[in-house]
């Protein structure tokens, strides 16, 4: 049965359509066949899916995204040679037929390196007994890694032309490694711990997706607890199951309820591939395949010079998508000036990469530096930058990207940049060549725009050059050292490693102590946020018991004193056009401000949590941040200084009664020698927003915290 011919019901917690007609899911474990059903709406009907419980609940909060097909799944695979191929049906090493391996979209795989594999085997090898990591990845087997959407960092692994795991970084708690049935098999005879073993009389209604009772337990290992990734196993060693224990061993002999959760239940022939190669002989069967893509991609850099007329240049990041790009353009016999903007927050071994490269291939190199204290002298004013609060790339990116063009080159500029439609649903959308709005003067263009992350790899393999070493750290991709943006699973890999990002942690510490924070809010990485996505906010209730807005409530420092306020100027890309952050310089009561909010606009929207409160475009956030947007520049910055005088106005009136006197309709009275607004009564008028003893606005006041 095709997972879309099933009878759609929708899942009250998640919003997810659940497979065979369940109502509801019994827990987080229970969303089943979202991947399948995924596949199917996105319109993969080339063959019909497994009906298989899946990852985990993370991929069902997130099983939205997995339905967004970026491109064509590329990755295919020659069982007869064991080697993963691109794009051919047909292996170019034997001829034999190819086929697709089932990865979960948007399918932007990548190779495996050693310390990624020596990870994924750790953790096995933690969770079944030594040795069962080398069993499950054996030596000089060809792995690579599909990242798939989650509430952090997901990766399927894939080895001999199958999905055999995935891991996952789970908040809190680190790496699990979540076994699939041919992963599962291959512990056959090497289990020696995270095991259950089931009557054969269980063996059945297990592979019937039914769960292992305890009655049907005969014994499990002793370490086994509740949540650990278990395989269940008959008397005689066979796998029947991998799933997720809901109960200690000690409680599942001769107890009740359930004991194992399955997630991969349905029996399999075990894949046998024992051919071993490596990454080189990889590059040598898709050779001719990556030579197509670098002939068009190079053609179509120089139509694109032809056509345009304008000067040209490399925008060199030290990532891999910006390295293909710089290659190609040699490919193409050209020799190009580089741009690289250093923001003072790259990796060390970027910025020496990026100066290795250039001179290496004899280019010239515009390289411009963010000014010194850019981001830890604005640190003191706006905080930790955030996903939904990220001045830093205005004082650290954008401004001296558009300082360098400017200055070089004042007529325009093309710049070929190493942007993939497989990265995100915007880059997805974009022309292969595009007018850059906040960078003025610069044409992009991309010739790797159609490429796989896949593609990319096989291409630098394929010229032997050198790559950044921070993917073979543990990255996957490549970008300022505390970019809020990052997985804590991607923090995990450069905590250690990086003096620059000890710096950082030392100053979330201190930044911490100083208001009162819980170690939650580092260790979970709500920094990352002023208002976290409710995915983030349930996972990590459920893990420590508490509400993010209780995390998250700064209990000391800067409570008093007069609001004044900090703007961060410059273009920043939004849905609107333009964005705009300020900083208080104190905590606000949302309570008192939220009243006040109707005098500057239509709409306005306050968190259940407490965290903030918007209207007509304007966020406030109860530790003092500001975010406005809007369609012109200025508008954005009036927004931002009308939110920080109704602030002020709401908690600290004077009683001079200027702004009631100003109100027409009588929204604004005075009581108790303080300024009161009728809600209903507010027209939107703007009247109101005149000369306020509370709240000065002079030239400077964006400057410095000046009232």
């Amino acid at each position: 049965m095709w997972p879309n011919e099933r009878d759609p019901r929708r899942c009250p917690r998640f919003g997810r359509r659940t497979g065979r007609g369940r109502e509801t899911f019994d827990d987080e474990d229970d969303c089943e066949d979202w991947l399948a059903a995924d596949r199917a709406r996105a319109g993969d009907v080339r063959a019909p899916v497994p009906r298989q419980k899946q990852i985990n609940t993370t991929a069902a909060l997130v099983g939205h995204m997995a339905a967004v097909r970026l491109g064509k799944n590329h990755l295919r695979w020659c069982g007869a040679c064991n080697l993963p191929i691109m794009e051919s049906k047909n292996c170019p090493v034997c001829g034999a037929q190819t086929d697709e391996v089932a990865l979960t979209p948007p399918a932007d795989s990548r190779p495996a390196f050693d310390q990624d594999i020596e990870n994924i085997r750790s953790v096995i090898d933690a969770t079944y007994g030594e040795g069962a990591g080398t069993a499950v990845i054996p030596d000089k087997h060809v792995v690579i890694l599909n990242k798939v959407p989650g509430l952090d960092r997901m990766d399927e692994v894939v080895c001999d032309g199958t999905v055999i795991a995935t891991m996952r970084f789970d908040l809190g708690a680190g790496w699990k490694c979540i076994l699939r049935m041919q992963g599962a098999m291959r512990l056959e005879g090497v289990l020696s711990r995270g095991f259950v073993v089931c009557d054969d009389g269980a063996v059945r209604f297990v592979q019937e997706s039914k769960n292992l009772m305890a009655p049907g337990v005969g014994s499990a290992h002793p370490d086994v607890k509740a949540g650990d990734e278990v395989v269940i196993v008959t008397a005689d060693g066979k796998v029947v199951a991998a799933g997720s224990a809901k109960m200690p061993a000690a409680e599942m002999v001769g107890g009740k309820g359930v004991a194992v959760k399955p997630r991969w239940y349905k029996p399999e022939e075990l894949l046998e591939r024992p051919a071993e190669h490596d990454w080189n002989e990889v590059v040598e069967a898709n050779r001719g395949i990556i030579a197509k893509r670098v002939e068009e991609a190079v053609g179509f850099i120089k139509n694109t010079i032809e056509k345009n007329r304008l000067p040209a240049i490399v925008s060199f990041s030290g990532g891999k998508d910006s390295q293909a790009c710089l290659l190609l353009t040699l490919d193409a016999g050209l020799e190009l000036p580089v741009l690289f903007v250093d923001t003072g927050l790259e990796f060390d071994e970027t910025v020496k990469f990026v100066h290795d490269t250039v001179e290496r291939h004899g280019l010239k190199l515009i390289e411009e530096k963010a000014p010194t204290d850019a981001f830890f002298g604005n640190l003191v004013y706006f905080g930790p930058p955030s996903k939904d609060y990220r001045w830093c790339c205005k004082t650290n990116k954008l401004g001296p990207t558009v300082g360098a063009i400017n200055r070089n080159f004042p007529d325009g500029v093309l710049s070929f940049i190493g942007q993939r439609k497989y990265e995100s649903e915007a880059r997805n959308a974009k022309p292969r060549i595009w007018r850059n709005p906040w960078t003025p003067g610069q044409l992009g263009a991309s010739p790797i725009q159609n490429w796989s992350a896949m593609h990319v790899w096989l291409y630098i393999f394929s010229k032997g050059e050198p790559f950044n070493v921070w993917y073979t750290r543990g990255l996957d991709r490549i970008g300022c050292f505390l970019c809020p943006a990052s997985d804590l699973a991607e923090f995990d890999a450069i905590e250690g490693k990086s003096a620059r990002y000890s710096q950082w942690e030392e100053y979330l510490d201190k930044y911490a102590e100083d208001r009162g924070l819980p170690p939650e809010w580092k260790k979970f990485g709500l920094w990352r946020w002023k208002n976290a996505p409710a995915s983030i906010r349930e996972e990590v209730e459920r893990v420590t018991g508490k509400k993010v807005s209780d995390i998250t409530k700064q209990t000391a420092g800067g409570e008093d004193g007069p609001i004044r306020i900090r703007i961060q100027e410059g273009y920043s890309p939004c849905s609107m056009g333009y964005s705009i952050e300020a900083a208080l310089s104190r905590p606000v009561d949302l309570k008192k401000v939220k009243p006040f909010c109707h005098a500057l606009g239509w709409v306005v929207e306050e968190d259940p949590e407490g965290e903030y409160v918007s209207a007509n475009y304007v966020t406030i956030y109860r530790e003092g941040a500001i975010t406005s947007k809007a369609k012109v520049e200025n508008d954005a910055r009036n927004h931002i200084y009308q939110a920080w005088q109704v602030v002020v106005r709401a908690e600290q009136c004077v009683g001079c009664g200027l702004c009631a006197a100003r109100c027409k309709p009588g929204a604004l009275f005075m009581e108790d020698g303080k300024v009161r607004i009728r809600e209903d009564e507010c027209i939107f008028c703007r009247e109101c927003f005149g000369p306020c003893p509370s709240a000065n606005f002079s030239e400077d006041s964006d400057k410095d915290f000046e009232q």
